[in-house]
């Protein structure tokens, strides 16, 4: 770190002496584990846009002490994915929260992918009084005006599952360049490395759906042999998915060798391939219990499972990173990334037995403690403390 001080000589003249003490060193990623920035902010395997810089949020601290009263400025609520989202919210965080006497409320609101809409709520609830925001899933530049006016009235805004591309924002969620590149090489290993394939995105132009393609594809990029044969859009939501398969598989006859798609979308796809009477071929599943189940009852399906984004655990991340900020505990960087998770068929066998229900539209999370730990949260932050601990009268 370079000192500068200013050293007035016996002469009268003042002169500027540069001490250097050690090393310079970098704030932000350069901060976090080695292993850590070796594997998630690895520039070949990160979304160029992803924001990776010093958090503006290292010194920061709340306006007032807890109970805090929290926004939540959903963009969706049409899939089994934030179905799932909203159950741990309502159903696990509010109540604990609220008893270790952290929060007062939580004001919930639904944009329904309206990016107008979405921006006049979270200024509502900046102007509500929120003490912070937190958002999921949506347009990466879109809202960016509206956080930094959230940021100017001391309301810090939390992007779970994908990131903003604002410097104002804290996001979180896996490395989805690096899910996305390990469901392309899952796929590659399935099919021998030949073969024609359907990839089903998400939402076209939400970080998180846009970072797993770019991931999907750099992956296929090294098997010259595999063909995209086509590409639509499953809006993450399997009625959805399940129709625009459907419309591909009519339009066209030829080989099919396997189908790369984002969760929450594979159990549409899975009806697709039954309904058209075709082979069933290997589809990448993410966390949907019903899709899950079919593997489960037919073990030769596929040889693993790759989540990306459980849903329950993905929030409660976020939420927690929300916690310790509020408290004072400084990120160091701009998006905090975690590790895809893998499943393989014995550890199926003990998440689910054979009496399961193909059809069951829940999900499977791999549990807080696997995605995002307090230990593993730790390395984030310059004053880590274990959140739940907070105690406001000693800050």
């Amino acid at each position: 770190m370079r000192h500068f001080n200013a050293t007035l000589l016996r002469t009268g003249v003042l002169a500027l002496t540069v001490a250097i003490a050690g090393p310079v060193l970098a704030e932000g990623v350069d901060e976090l584990p080695e292993q850590v920035q070796k594997d998630l902010y690895n520039p070949d395997m990160l979304d160029p846009m992803q924001p990776i810089g010093v958090s503006p949020y290292r010194d920061f601290k709340a306006k007032r002490p807890p109970p805090w009263k929290i926004g939540f400025a959903s963009s969706y609520a049409g899939n089994t994915w934030r179905a799932d989202e909203m159950k741990r919210l309502q159903e696990t965080l509010i109540p604990k929260w609220k008893q270790l006497g952290m929060i007062s409320e939580v004001v919930i609101t639904q944009s329904n992918l309206n990016d107008s809409t979405q921006i006049q709520q979270m200024r509502q609830l900046v102007d509500q009084g929120v003490d912070a925001i937190i958002i999921c899933c949506s347009n990466p530049t879109a809202l960016n005006q509206t956080v930094q006016y959230a940021y100017e009235r001391g309301v810090p805004v939390f992007s779970a599952t994908g990131y903003l591309t604002s410097p104002y924002s804290v996001n979180s969620s896996a490395n989805f360049v690096l899910g996305g590149n390990m469901m392309g090489e899952w796929m590659a290993k399935e099919i021998d490395g030949t073969g024609n394939v359907l990839i089903v995105e998400g939402i076209p132009g939400a970080s998180a759906s846009d970072s797993q393609n770019v991931g999907i594809l750099k992956a296929l990029e090294k098997y010259p042999d595999i063909s995209v044969g086509g590409t639509v859009a499953g809006m993450w939501t399997d009625q959805i998915a399940q129709s625009e398969v459907q419309k591909w598989l009519a339009t066209n006859p030829g080989d099919l060798n396997g189908i790369i798609i984002q969760s929450a979308s594979e159990l549409g796809a899975l009806r697709a391939l039954k309904q058209s009477g075709r082979e069933m071929v290997p589809i990448t599943i993410g966390g949907e219990l019903g899709a899950l189940c079919y593997w489960r009852k037919n073990p030769e399906f596929i040889s693993s499972t790759i989540q990306a984004w459980p849903p329950g655990d993905d929030f409660e991340m976020s939420w927690n990173i929300m916690m310790r900020t509020l408290q004072g505990q400084g990120p160091k960087v701009q998006s905090i990334l975690t590790y895809p998770q893998t499943l393989d068929f014995e550890k199926l066998k003990t998440v689910m037995g054979e009496d399961c229900n193909e059809d069951s539209d829940g999900w499977y999370n791999v549990g807080i403690e696997k995605w995002a730990s307090k230990d593993y949260l730790d390395q984030f932050f310059l004053r880590p403390a274990d959140p739940e601990a907070y105690d406001p009268k000693s800050h």
